[in-house]
């Protein structure tokens, strides 16, 4: 292709196309794509047929009752999301220099963190920057990962363990800006008076013959490694993501268990129980994840920065009784 077609693709290649066909891979339809911005679907199409009218490039193809991107169409929605980026940089420092606060972050995390650093993120973003718009989904890393390059969230707070083969923040984070947020403690849960409490640090090896209460998956997986390296295959006997009920279960001698420090702080601790350091002093990785560029949108600017006067709580001392 010649410099002069692509410089008149360039030049026919406007931001409403742009933002439609976002909205069509991100939707699914014509339908879904127009309401999410506010068009009528008759607008939408006719937006679609200029295009293919200035370039004999078509974006959709009809399947059935409905339509779907062409490849082309699949170029340019690949291409979407860093051009949106781009332009909300500019919009937003152009406000900034109007004077005006006001944006959007959208911020998706793990469950852990859904009572403890975001909502003081979201007090702190109110207090200091009331104009700007807040919204929450909680969500494991991966899909966390996944939601920030669909462009359906802004900010991700998300972790990772070492030496996890599905570490989502290599390959599948490609392309996207993940910043170190520090590491919190790893905390093993005993019956209050199990007679490993006795010591301050406790080798996993001492564990090996307890039944074990396993998390999230990724969780489990992490307690296999560590477990692997002490030597031992943990018996599994319970498997929950709810926090609360592993101390519960913990506190019933059904098991021992190893949780997060975030875990641990997210609610009152059971009395039942008594936490202690692993011997290897085991952590995990907390991780910000967002759009390459993303830092120069002011709302998420402002965001990233409140996160990081938040950042004694992303590494909590893990108080053990």
């Amino acid at each position: 292709m010649s410099d002069a077609s692509i410089e008149a693709l360039a030049a026919a290649l406007d931001l409403q196309t742009v933002r439609v066909v976002r909205r069509i891979a991100e939707h699914g339809s014509l339908t879904a794509a127009a309401e999410s911005l506010g068009y009528s679907q008759p607008a939408v199409s006719q937006q679609l047929r200029r295009f293919e009218e200035r370039t004999g490039i078509a974006l959709v193809e009809r399947v059935g009752r409905g339509v779907r991107l062409t490849q082309s169409g699949r170029v340019l929605a690949r291409h979407a999301n860093a051009v949106a980026t781009v332009l909300e940089a500019a919009a937003g420092e152009l406000a900034e220099l109007r004077g005006l606060r006001a944006g959007r972050v959208r911020l998706v995390a793990f469950p852990s963190a859904s009572a403890t650093l975001v909502p003081k993120l979201i007090a702190a973003l109110a207090a200091e920057h009331p104009g700007i718009t807040v919204t929450y989904v909680e969500a494991e890393p991966p899909e966390a990962v996944a939601a920030v390059r669909a462009d359906r969230a802004d900010v991700a707070i998300t972790f990772s363990y070492p030496g996890d083969r599905d570490d989502p923040h290599r390959a599948s984070a490609r392309g996207l800006d993940v910043r170190s947020y520090g590491d919190e403690p790893m905390r093993l849960v005993l019956p209050a008076g199990h007679t490993a409490a006795a010591s301050e640090t406790i080798d996993l090896a001492q564990l090996g013959e307890e039944s074990w209460i396993a998390g999230c998956p990724r969780c489990r997986g992490h307690l296999l490694e560590l477990a692997d390296a002490a030597g031992f295959t943990p018996r599994i006997a319970f498997e929950t993501d709810n926090f609360v009920a592993v101390e519960g279960m913990v506190a019933q001698g059904l098991g021992v268990a190893l949780l997060p420090a975030l875990a641990l702080a997210a609610s009152p601790r059971h009395p039942g129980v008594v936490t202690r350091p692993t011997a290897r002093a085991d952590v995990r990785s907390l991780h910000l994840v967002t759009a390459k560029g993303a830092d120069r949108v002011p709302a998420v600017a402002a965001a990233l920065a409140a996160l990081a006067s938040l950042a004694a709580l992303a590494a909590p001392d893990g108080h053990d009784d």
